[in-house]
């Protein structure tokens, strides 16, 4: 469902009209959509912006870049959009580049619902970033943009990665998060440790 103060292009208002409200700074672009300016940005909010990314794939649920973008890392939405099976079957590839799909299916324990959407908890995506392929270099920027918003995301997401399984990516993924957990210890002032 589309919250009544986002608007899509050719909704309720044409594309012209909208980049007309936008340069008239009345409405701002939001992932796939525009919102008031003056309406504060959250994480409901983006995921329900870029819910007509999927709304083909009813199944599919915002993973790693996509997903760090809804729980707050980073101003501007990644170009590239990730999701994965939120059911346990695979997903159909839509006919879009801008969409890639992962083939692994989510545990319902990895997924939030946010703004109607179903999205990756910060852990699993955090997790996913650095242990996906670096074909798409941006996830590492993504990956540490997340840390920087939670300093202690990165202690729960590595203790989640050692007490599951090995598999591709797990070393470069278990030494990215062991680097951002010692660099959080290391920023906190001595004999004083937080959770």
């Amino acid at each position: 469902m589309q919250p009544a103060f986002l608007h899509l292009p050719g909704d309720r208002l044409s594309g012209a009209e909208l980049s007309a409200a936008r340069l008239d700074g009345h409405v701002v672009e939001l992932g796939e959509a525009y919102a008031p300016a003056d309406l504060v940005e959250t994480g409901a909010l983006r995921a329900a912006s870029l819910a007509p990314l999927i709304a083909a794939m009813p199944e599919a649920a915002f993973a790693g870049m996509s997903a760090a973008w809804i729980h707050g890392a980073g101003d501007a939405p990644p170009h590239l959009h990730e999701v994965q099976s939120a059911v346990g079957r695979r997903l159909r590839a839509p006919a879009s580049r801008r969409i890639l799909v992962h083939d692994p299916a989510l545990d319902p324990e990895d997924l939030v619902r946010i703004g109607g959407a179903a999205v990756t908890a910060p852990e699993r995506t955090l997790i996913d970033l650095v242990r996906w392929p670096t074909t798409v270099p941006e996830r590492w920027d993504w990956a540490r943009a997340l840390v920087l918003m939670d300093p202690d995301l990165a202690a729960r997401a590595e203790r989640r990665l050692l007490a599951g399984p090995r598999g591709p990516g797990f070393r470069r993924a278990a030494q990215f998060l062991a680097e951002a957990t010692a660099a959080r210890g290391a920023d906190e002032p001595q004999g004083v440790r937080t959770r």
